[in-house]
């Protein structure tokens, strides 16, 4: 299932979700030690590997973080080859004055937002037209 591509389609269909709890981005230089289950998303730079992951994790783990975020989903199945649908979403942030962390996964898009201003992200994205 390659998910949709049409930009009307992807809009109209966004229907955002906030899931429940603290997420932050922590970098470490090795995996190894940290259960793969508590990994919600990983990705390796040249700096180290960043992880996105629950708060209380972190802090049971006891790694650094600065930027606390919630986790929205868009739930539309969204083609990685789509056009225009990232540019939307953070225009409608930006219009809100809320920043955001775009995160492409295979079925949908997630976006990562700051904590503080998690309602206000959702009512932009539940605006999207």
């Amino acid at each position: 299932m390659s998910g949709e591509k049409n930009f009307l389609g992807l809009i109209k269909n966004v229907k955002p979700q906030l899931h429940p709890g603290q997420f932050v981005f922590v970098v470490v230089p090795e995996i190894d030690n940290i259960p793969v289950k508590e990994i919600l998303a990983l990705f390796r730079e040249e700096e180290g590997f960043t992880l996105i992951m629950k708060r209380k994790t972190a802090d049971k783990l006891d790694l650094e973080y600065s930027f606390v975020a919630a986790w929205i989903t868009l739930n539309v199945h969204s083609s990685l080859e789509a056009v225009g649908l990232t540019s939307r979403v953070s225009e409608a942030l930006t219009r809100a004055s809320v920043s955001c962390n775009a995160l492409a996964a295979y079925y949908h898009d997630h976006i990562f937002v700051p904590y503080k201003d998690k309602d206000r992200a959702v009512n932009a994205l539940r605006t999207l037209r």
